[in-house]
């Protein structure tokens, strides 16, 4: 589970992780906590997935320098523009425990996701977030 792949920016991901999709929010804690003690070091969460909070209370009680443990997240389409994604960014950040996200993505393209990317550009300056891009996005997409 150590092989890691080099994102754009020289960001190193893992390239096995635990994903918390359907992960019921009261259940979240305990199944990162024992994904976290079987060796995983990249957490997938996302906004909609209302267990962001889980995530982070495992990541904070887990012993491991945070460093060692990749954590993605997403924007949600109900944040999609500049103001609320900011918000939003600053939101998973407080659930999540932590200073900074590893990767930041928006979760699919609908609504106002230029800027939703704005906010994320911002995020990433601002040392928020170590990498962003696009999730669940289709060819066409990426062109605009």
């Amino acid at each position: 589970m150590n092989k890691t792949i080099t994102l754009n920016n020289g960001v190193e991901m893992p390239l096995m992780g635990y994903g918390v999709w359907q992960i019921a929010p009261a259940e979240c804690e305990q199944y990162v906590s024992e994904a976290l003690k079987a060796g995983y070091r990249s957490i997938d969460t996302a906004q909609a997935y209302y267990n962001e909070e889980g995530v982070g209370e495992a990541v904070s009680k887990s012993g491991i320098p945070r460093k060692e443990i990749f954590l993605t997240t997403k924007v949600w389409i109900s944040n999609a523009d500049e103001e609320k994604a900011a918000r939003s960014i600053d939101e998973s950040l407080r659930k999540l425990k932590t200073d900074y996200i590893d990767l930041l993505l928006i979760h699919q393209p609908f609504g106002d996701y230029y800027g939703t990317y704005r906010a994320m550009e911002k995020a990433y300056k601002a040392g928020k977030a170590r990498a962003i891009g696009l999730s669940n996005f289709y060819d066409a997409r990426f062109v605009d």
